[in-house]
């Protein structure tokens, strides 16, 4: 079904080069929970927040900026011979692209949760974190886009 999403709407001639499910990490939902000996745990405002930290940078006129909130749905994330782009899992329906030039490089992150976790890193110099199951596709993406995966 991924593959079928991530094909959906590309132009003629158009390569698809890679793509996976990645979740955008800002507005996360999840299991994250810190407890330490004789605290109670975190609130689940105090809890969004941690996860937000860290999930993107440069403002609303930015690249990053640009990607609309996503509610911590999961998306393909598809990287064609023109573009970068999140499109629905199930309908292929584009939630946001980019020309694939706009994309500088792939940075891997420690793990926060279960999930690996990564940067893409744009030519103005914003980036949004996402989360993937696999670490294997971290490095599919840095492959295709450069940097270290």
């Amino acid at each position: 079904m991924k593959e079928r999403s991530a094909l959906t709407g590309l132009t003629a001639g158009e390569r698809l080069l890679v793509h996976e499910v990645v979740v955008v990490a800002k507005g996360a939902k999840g299991a994250f929970t810190v407890h330490a000996p004789g605290m109670r745990p975190l609130t689940a405002g105090v809890r969004r927040e941690i996860m937000d930290i860290g999930s993107s940078t440069g403002g609303w006129n930015s690249i990053a900026g640009q990607m609309p909130a996503t509610g911590g749905s999961a998306l393909v994330m598809r990287v064609t011979d023109q573009r970068l782009g999140l499109v629905t899992v199930k309908e292929g329906s584009p939630v946001w692209e980019v020309p694939r030039s706009w994309a500088a490089r792939i940075e891997r992150r420690p793990r926060l949760q279960l999930m690996a976790r990564f940067r893409v890193h744009f030519v103005d110099g914003s980036w949004a974190a996402f989360y993937t199951v696999r670490r294997r596709t971290v490095r599919a993406f840095a492959a295709e886009l450069g940097g270290r995966g």
